[in-house]
C-alpha cells in the first residue's frame, strides 16, 4: 500500500495495491490509521486501481475507516473500484453510504 498526503488540499489517498483478506487487512488498518492520526486531513481517499481480490474483511475495514474519518470530521470516498470490487461493496450497501469518484 501506498499513501500520499497533500497538505495544500488536506488529502490523504491511499492507494492499495495488496490483495485484501484477513491476513493483509489488519496491516493495512494499523498503517491508515496511523497516516490518518499523523495527518489529520479533510479527506480520505481509498484507491482500489491495484486490487485484484477483496472479501468481507475489505468491508469492515472501510467501514471502520468510515467511522473513524467521522469521528474525526473528515470525508472518505473510494476510487477506481475494479468490478469485482465494486460488485462485492454494491452488494453490502457501502456504496449509499460512501461516495465514489473516478
Amino acid at each position: 500500500m501506498e499513501s500520499k498526503f497533500y497538505d495544500e488540499d488536506k488529502l490523504i489517498v491511499f492507494k492499495i495495491t495488496d490483495e485484501i483478506d484477513d491476513h493483509s487487512v489488519q496491516t493495512i488498518r494499523r498503517r491508515v490509521d496511523y497516516e490518518i492520526e499523523r495527518y489529520m486531513p479533510r479527506k480520505i481517499v481509498f484507491d482500489f486501481d491495484s486490487v485484484t481480490f477483496m472479501d468481507s474483511a475489505g468491508i469492515g475495514l472501510i467501514i471502520g475507516r468510515y467511522k473513524f474519518a467521522k469521528m474525526l470530521g473528515a470525508s472518505l470516498e473510494l476510487s477506481n473500484l475494479t468490478g469485482s470490487v465494486k460488485k462485492i461493496f454494491e452488494m453490502s450497501g457501502i456504496l449509499k453510504l460512501i461516495p465514489v469518484t473516478e
